[in-house]
């Protein structure tokens, strides 16, 4: 597996306006945009995770890679950061669409129940409703899962839920 995680894995990393906060999202895999990307078939199924605090994406980035490979890269692999957790370099822009509910601001978008709703607006918005979703949280991140479960019950989904140290 070592030689599979040396080949080189895409990468993308976007900026974006969710619930009126930056946020990092990292992309594992060549789907940048599930509803219009028409270069690679769309794949059925989402893995996203969830960090644990302090909510840094760039950790999880060689987790994302092996489950990529583990999954013979036939899924894009997530992950988002926490609101407010990661600023965008100033030579990187903030992607934004005027039709975005995401640009609406969430009310105490950095307590518990704002960052649970910032990712359940990032996953109304940039995901497909009938793309499966494997959801992985880590620590915090387990719990904002649980909690966006009981909120949308009808979310296609999976749930890992792996605990803090």
């Amino acid at each position: 597996m070592d030689s599979e995680l040396k080949e080189e894995i895409p990468v993308h990393e976007e900026f974006i306006l969710c619930g009126g906060a930056e946020t990092q999202v990292l992309k594992c895999g060549p789907w940048t945009d599930l509803f219009c990307d028409q270069s690679v078939k769309r794949p059925k199924l989402l893995i996203f995770i969830i960090p644990g605090n302090p909510g840094f994406s760039a950790f999880y980035v060689p987790f994302a890679k092996a489950l990529y490979s583990l999954t013979n890269r036939r899924f894009p692999v997530w992950i988002i950061s926490h609101a407010g957790h990661a600023l965008a370099p100033k030579d990187k822009k903030i992607l934004k669409t005027s039709e975005d509910s995401n640009a609406q601001e969430i009310k105490d978008i950095y307590g518990l129940n704002g960052q649970i709703e910032h990712k359940l607006a990032f996953l109304r918005t940039h995901v497909p409703k009938d793309m499966k979703l494997v959801l992985i949280g880590h620590s915090i991140g387990s719990y904002f899962t649980l909690q966006m479960l009981k909120r949308v019950p009808d979310l296609p989904s999976e749930m890992s839920v792996v605990k803090g140290d």
